[in-house]
C-alpha cells in the first residue's frame, strides 16, 4: 500500500472555521426559532432539524478536541441541550470507546453498533425481527431508527446507573441543566412551541441516521469495517465530512474542514485500506437502500467460539 499519510494533522492551535461554524449555527438556531411565526412551522421545523443535525455534527468536532485544546472549554461550547435527546457527555464518552477500532461493529464492545448478538436475535418474537429488519432499510432508519437507537441508549445506561455508575447520572444531570438553558431561549423568548422543538429534534436524529446507516459494516478485516462516501453535497455539509469516515477514524482529532483535502491526497491509500468499501454518493445510497437492508440484523461473524467471555443481554 502507497500514499499512506503522515502529514493529515492540524497546524494551527485554535482551529477558526469550527469555532466561526458553531457561532453560526447557535445564530441559525436562534433566528429560526424566533421568526417561525413569520415562516410557518411547516418551514421551520425542517430548517431546524438541519441546524440541530449540524449541531451535532459539531458536537461531534467538539468532543475530538476542536477547536480548542482545552477539552472543557469544548464542553462548555456544547452544553446547551439544543437536540434534546443526547446527553452531550455520554455521547462523547460512548462515541470515544466507539473508536477502538478493534471492536468497531462488536454488539457488545461498540456502542454504535447496528448488530445484534446473533443468539439475542434468536430469542426475538418474529414481529419484532421485522421491525429490526425494517430499521436495516435507509428508509427504516430515518422512520423509525431514533427510536430503537435512543431506547437502547437510554436502556443500557440505565441498566448503569442502576449499578451505581455515578458519571452517567452526573451526564444526565447536566444535560437536565442544558435542556433548562436552551429552553430559556426556545420556550422564554422564541415562544417555540415544545411540540415543534421534540419534531425538529427527532428529524435531526433521522437526518444523522443517513451517515451512520452504512458507515461500518461487519469484516474480518478491522481496516474494511469504516466506508469512504466521497459525497459533497448538502449531507456531507450537514455532516461536516465525516462521511469520509476512513479518513476520519484514521486521524480522529482532523477537523472537519480538512477532512477533504487529505482523502483527495492519499485517497488511493484510503480506498485500498478500507478494501474499496465506498460509495461516490449519497444518491447512491439512497438509490441501493431505501428499500432494501444492506446487512443482516444478527452479526454475521459473532459465533460463541469467536468471544473469550460471556455476555448477558
Amino acid at each position: 500500500m502507497t500514499d499512506r499519510p503522515t502529514q493529515c494533522s492540524p497546524a494551527a492551535r485554535i482551529q477558526w472555521p469550527t469555532f466561526a461554524l458553531l457561532a453560526v449555527c447557535y445564530i441559525g438556531i436562534a433566528t429560526v426559532t424566533y421568526f417561525a411565526a413569520i415562516l410557518s412551522y411547516f418551514v421551520a421545523i425542517p430548517l431546524l432539524s438541519v441546524l440541530l443535525a449540524l449541531h451535532s455534527s459539531l458536537q461531534h468536532e467538539l468532543l475530538h478536541g476542536n477547536p480548542f485544546k482545552q477539552a472543557g472549554l469544548n464542553d462548555l461550547m456544547g452544553f446547551p441541550a439544543v437536540g434534546l435527546f443526547i446527553p452531550y457527555l455520554r455521547f462523547k464518552t460512548t462515541h470515544l470507546a466507539h473508536h477502538q477500532d478493534e471492536h468497531l461493529t462488536d454488539p457488545y464492545d461498540d456502542p454504535e453498533s447496528q448488530y445484534l448478538d446473533p443468539a439475542t436475535w434468536q430469542r426475538k418474537p418474529q414481529w419484532l425481527r421485522r421491525i429490526y429488519r425494517f430499521n436495516n432499510t435507509l428508509l427504516g432508519r430515518m422512520l423509525i431508527g431514533p427510536i430503537i437507537g435512543t431506547w437502547d441508549f437510554y436502556r443500557g445506561d440505565l441498566k448503569a446507573a442502576v449499578r451505581g455508575d455515578k458519571h452517567i447520572l452526573q451526564a444526565y444531570g447536566l444535560h437536565a441543566l442544558g435542556i433548562a438553558l436552551a429552553s430559556l431561549w426556545f420556550i422564554g423568548v422564541a415562544n417555540w412551541s415544545i411540540g415543534a422543538w421534540l419534531l425538529a429534534a427527532y428529524g435531526a436524529l433521522s437526518l444523522l441516521r443517513v451517515r451512520t446507516f452504512l458507515e461500518h459494516k461487519a469484516s474480518p478485516s478491522v481496516d474494511s469495517r469504516t466506508a469512504i462516501v466521497n459525497d459533497r453535497g448538502p449531507f456531507a455539509w450537514i455532516f461536516l465530512f465525516n462521511n469520509l469516515h476512513t479518513v476520519h477514524h484514521k486521524h480522529p482529532r482532523l477537523p472537519w474542514y480538512l477532512l477533504p483535502a487529505c482523502y483527495e491526497k492519499h485517497q488511493d491509500y484510503f480506498d485500498k485500506l478500507n478494501n474499496h468499501y465506498h460509495y461516490s454518493s449519497y444518491w447512491l445510497v439512497f438509490k441501493h437502500y431505501f428499500f432494501t437492508a444492506k446487512d443482516p440484523v444478527p452479526h454475521p461473524l459473532l459465533t460463541p467460539e469467536s468471544r473469550s467471555k460471556s455476555h448477558t443481554e
